[in-house]
Order: C-alpha cells, then sequence, then structure tokens
C-alpha cells in the first residue's frame, strides 16, 4: 500500500505541473532580483536596496489575507506605499502548498466553512473577484496587487498548520512536531518557490518563522534548513533565501561556529532573520530601570544575531513592534530602544504588523490588533503620532551607492522619530526635525564636542553648548571644549547626551543624574533644551524615552545646506 505521505508528495508535484504549464505562455514582466553584497542587500547594479517591511498575513485558519473584507485589496497596497514600506512580509501555512484538499478551496468556501459569513459579505462588496479564487490563486492576486503599486514581496512560511502562532507546544515549533513533517516542509518550500518564480516583485523566501519548543536543537536545524534552502533556491534562483534561528527567532548564535553550508553560498542570496519584542525580555521593562535593559538587550541582541553582519551577511529584523495605542510601559521603553538599535545598524526591518484586525484570530471573530498600524477597520493609520517612529526608519543611512559623504554623526530621537538639527538662521539653537533633514555632527566618544561639521563659519566649526535648566542648547564658537561643551553618553543605554555642570540640581531620579545635564525636549514638544539627566540608573518606576538620543553613522547626502552661523 503506498503511504499517505507518498502519495501527497506524487499529488503535489502533478498539480505543480499543472499550474506550470497553464502559466506557460503568459507574458512575464521583468523580475525584481535582489542579492547580497557583505552585509548589504543590493540590486543588479549594485546599489543598496533596504528593506522596509510590514507584515500581513495569511496563515491563520481561513487561510485568507487578512483584510479583504475592510477594503479593496488595491487601497490596502496603496495605503502601504503611502506609509513608505516597500515590501510585504506576507505570511502563509505550508499545508496551502502540500495539502491539495486545502489549497483548491475557494476564499467563499473556506470562510463559510469558519462561520465567517459576514466576512464573505465584505470580500463581495470590497473584493468580488477573490471569491471564488483558490486559496492558491487569492494569495497570488494579493502579490500580484502588491506588484502593481512596486510593493516588494518576501514570502513567509509561518506555520504547517494554518493557525495564530506561536506556542511551545502548538505541534507547528520544530521539525517533526505533529503537524511538522520535514520533508514535506521541503516539498512546500519547493511548491512555493516553483509557483512564485514568475512572479516579478516576489524578491525572497523566508523558510520558517519562529522554531522552537522542546524539539529544537541546532543539528537538526543545519540538517532541514540546509534542505529547505536548496529546494527553494532550485525553484527561483533570483530570490533571497531567509533562514531564521532557534527560540522564536530569537537565537542564532550557534552559527558563530559553524556556519551554513550551501551550494549557492558564493551566490549572495543568503539573508539571516531574527525578531525583537517587548516581551521578548520578560517584565524587565515594566520593572527595571529602562537604560539597563535597553543596554542589555542590546549586548544580547549582538551576542544572538548582530555578530552576522561584521562577518558580512545581511540581518533582517524581521518582526518587532510594540502596541500602538501609547498606553503600554512595556512598549513605550522597548520600542524606542529597539529603533535605535535598528538605526544604529540600519537593518532591514518588517514591522509587525500591518493589520488592523482579523477575521478570524484564535476563536474571535473580528479581533483588533493593538500592533497593527491600520486601526479596526483598516481605513485609517491607527495612531498618528506614533507612526513617525516607524517611518523614521525607513530611510537607508549607509551602504552600496550612499557613500555620499563623509562618515558623520546624526542626532537621532527614537520616541519621536525625528533628528535634532539646527533652528532657523540665525537662533543658533537646536529643533528636532524629520531626519531627512538632519545635520551633519562630528562626535568623539567616549567625551568630546559635538561639533557642527559643514556649518559655514570661517575657519572654526560651531559645537553645542548647555546653557543650563530648560535651556535651549546652543551653537558657538567661543569656549568649545569647556565643561558645559564636552558631552559624554552618561547612561548604559548610550543616550543620555550630557555635560557635567556642577552647579545642576539633583537628577530627576532623586539624585542618579546630579550634577549633570542632558540633552531634552523642551514644552513644546520641537526646541532642544538641557535638564537635569533622568533616569540614568537604579529606578524602575522612571521613563527616560525624552532624553535619548542616539549618535548614528551616516553617509547620506545632506538634503539641505548647512546653516549659516556668524
Amino acid at each position: 500500500m503506498t503511504p499517505p505521505c507518498h502519495r501527497r508528495v506524487v499529488a503535489l508535484r502533478l498539480l505543480l505541473l499543472v499550474v506550470l504549464l497553464a502559466g506557460g505562455h503568459r507574458e512575464r514582466a521583468a523580475a525584481v532580483t535582489l542579492s547580497t553584497s557583505s552585509r548589504w542587500i543590493v540590486d543588479q547594479a549594485g546599489h543598496r536596496v533596504k528593506l522596509a517591511c510590514v507584515n500581513w498575513p495569511s496563515h491563520l485558519e481561513p487561510v485568507v489575507t487578512e483584510g479583504l473584507g475592510r477594503q479593496p485589496v488595491g487601497a490596502i497596497a496603496g495605503m502601504i506605499v503611502s506609509l513608505g514600506f516597500n515590501c510585504v512580509r506576507l505570511t502563509y501555512p505550508i499545508a496551502l502548498a502540500t495539502n491539495a484538499t486545502l489549497s483548491s478551496l475557494t476564499v467563499r468556501q473556506s470562510l463559510l466553512a469558519h462561520g465567517l459569513d459576514e466576512t464573505v459579505g465584505g470580500v463581495e462588496v470590497n473584493n468580488p473577484g477573490f471569491l471564488d479564487l483558490t486559496l492558491m490563486d487569492s494569495l497570488k492576486a494579493v502579490v500580484n496587487a502588491l506588484g502593481e503599486k512596486e510593493v516588494m514581496v518576501i514570502l513567509d512560511n509561518h506555520v504547517s498548520k494554518p493557525g495564530w502562532c506561536c506556542g511551545a507546544d502548538d505541534g507547528n515549533g520544530f521539525f517533526g512536531d505533529r503537524d511538522f513533517d520535514a520533508d514535506l516542509w521541503v516539498d512546500g518550500l519547493a511548491f512555493m518557490a516553483n509557483f512564485f518564480s514568475d512572479v516579478p516583485n516576489v524578491v525572497g523566501m523566508s523558510l520558517r518563522n519562529e522554531l522552537r519548543g522542546p524539539r529544537q536543537n541546532p543539528d537538526d536545524w543545519y540538517t532541514y534548513m540546509q534542505r529547505g534552502a536548496e529546494a527553494v533556491h532550485a525553484g527561483m534562483p533570483r530570490a533571497l533565501v531567509i533562514m531564521g534561528g532557534l527560540s522564536y527567532d530569537t537565537d542564532l548564535s550557534f552559527l558563530a561556529t559553524r556556519p551554513v553550508a550551501v551550494s549557492f553560498g558564493a551566490e549572495g542570496k543568503l539573508v539571516f532573520e531574527v525578531h525583537w519584542y517587548g516581551f521578548s525580555d520578560g517584565r524587565a521593562w515594566e520593572s527595571r530601570n529602562a537604560n539597563e535593559v535597553c543596554a542589555g538587550a542590546a549586548r544580547a541582541f549582538e551576542r544572538r544575531a548582530g555578530f552576522l553582519q561584521a562577518r558580512g551577511f545581511p540581518l533582517f529584523l524581521s518582526e518587532f513592534g510594540a502596541d500602538l495605542r501609547g498606553g503600554d510601559v512595556r512598549g513605550n521603553r522597548y520600542f524606542p530602544c529597539a529603533a535605535a538599535v535598528a538605526a544604529e545598524r540600519d537593518l532591514d526591518w518588517a514591522y509587525w504588523a500591518l493589520q488592523g484586525s482579523y477575521a478570524l484570530r484564535q476563536g474571535v471573530v473580528g479581533m483588533d490588533e493593538v500592533y497593527g498600524v491600520l486601526d479596526w477597520s483598516w481605513s485609517k493609520v491607527r495612531n498618528e503620532t506614533v507612526l513617525p517612529r516607524i517611518q523614521a526608519l525607513q530611510r537607508p543611512l549607509q551602504g552600496p551607492g550612499y557613500g555620499e559623504a563623509l562618515p558623520y554623526m546624526v542626532l537621532y530621537h527614537p520616541v519621536t522619530g525625528l533628528c535634532a538639527a539646527a533652528a532657523a538662521a540665525g537662533t543658533f539653537t537646536l529643533e528636532l526635525r524629520p531626519c531627512n533633514e538632519t545635520d551633519a555632527w562630528a562626535y568623539a566618544p567616549p567625551a568630546s564636542t559635538l561639533v557642527l561639521r559643514d556649518a559655514a563659519a570661517p575657519g572654526l566649526a560651531p559645537c553645542l553648548r548647555a546653557e543650563g535648566r530648560g535651556l535651549p542648547a546652543r551653537l558657538g564658537i567661543k569656549a568649545c571644549g569647556d565643561a558645559l561643551s564636552t558631552w559624554r553618553l552618561a547612561s548604559d543605554s548610550g543616550m543620555h547626551v550630557a555635560v557635567v555642570d556642577a552647579a545642576a540640581p539633583p537628577g530627576l531620579d532623586g539624585g542618579s543624574g546630579g550634577g549633570m545635564l542632558c540633552l531634552d525636549v523642551g514644552d513644546d514638544g520641537r526646541s532642544v533644551v538641557t535638564n537635569p539627566c533622568a533616569c540614568l540608573r537604579g529606578d524602575g518606576a522612571c521613563d527616560p524615552e525624552r532624553q535619548w538620543f542616539k549618535l548614528v553613522t551616516s553617509t547620506r547626502r545632506l538634503a539641505r545646506n548647512p546653516p549659516k552661523l556668524a
């Protein structure tokens, strides 16, 4: 008797043959081909392409891309572009590729089977052409709609069995788990690579989301992830092959001693991915000093994944995010820290998530997604105030094709997503501006002047100086190098930019910042002032994010002329 698994694989291959023959006469657009050049992702001309993505799920029980019952797919794609994202990490379950019964269901049939009559009505209004598409064809139609807006797509195998992810014992966690047949998974990846090989805006495939659970181990990781990588590359040689690690995609540390061995290793197609959320650090953000937690989390990020950049591999932060309603202490502290790390490393990334709500999640119809960029109705942005924190990371700061200037520093304020730059001519003060309107700063840690490098002052570059509590920090050419113009990074996070001032009152956290003034944001929310340093250490109830400024390296051409200083 033929084993059931073998029959499924034979059926899968026959289905793939039919799909390829049916599509053989279509006119194909030029494909987007990305590769790697050391730690950078580049286009065919060798120019850096920074992935600034948003996650869009299709892996839950109905296996229908979220939001199709809320808005037309073209409108959703248009919103993605208008918000500044250039790509989508589009999730799917491997069962879509390996279970012909599932993949042949229509959108209508699948939604009705899950009791989602109202969603059927929504799709009929917003995307009527989708209702009678098979689940596989509906996924491809979403990809094509994104392509019409020139949005790149990374296909992410999120789970095996459709459903919410993730739990250590959900049967989807690691090779050999109840719902995770490794051989079938490899065949499914091969199917998806071939099925989408002629879709020009599919630029990469992520092999598997958040491997985890009691079975996880590095030896099996190498065995199966390398097989999966070979299958994807054989089916779509132009695509980036993206490999995640262990422990919910937080740990790639085992690669420090044993590199991946694939046949296409010299072709510049291998990228590694990592995830980082506030809950990745337990309850530390809520109970401990945020500077200390941020410093520890940044060190852990380097140890578990960040080291790969120095070894010549791109690192894709393929999931990070926070509650965008603004009232979550953990998220409010974590996100500026994560944004600072992402900016400092100039990471490629994908924010979780686009969706404002789900058709069905964990048995709940219409569940709200508080991490979602869009609101519950998918009609507008959830929080206009916090959106710039995400958008600030979209612009590349350096890399091939962006060596437009000698390296300089940017004073990035992660809690607002803005950067400190000289204010209007003649004021000699600073203000927060969009980071594409920054100035070029020169700074030499651990303590030095902060010099406005390209300002037109005859013979001398102006430096930044503290004037006192609550007063604007000012630019000038006199007394550069004294105590009030010698800036140091005063906290573990490296984001309190401070001077020593013996006359300064005790710090706002009860003394840890005494004798120091830190850069801060004025009461108007725009001016840059100095105030006694807050929350440098110890106090877990203190929120330091307003005083966090990250010195980040850039080589981009300045978008505005340097300020004129007399």
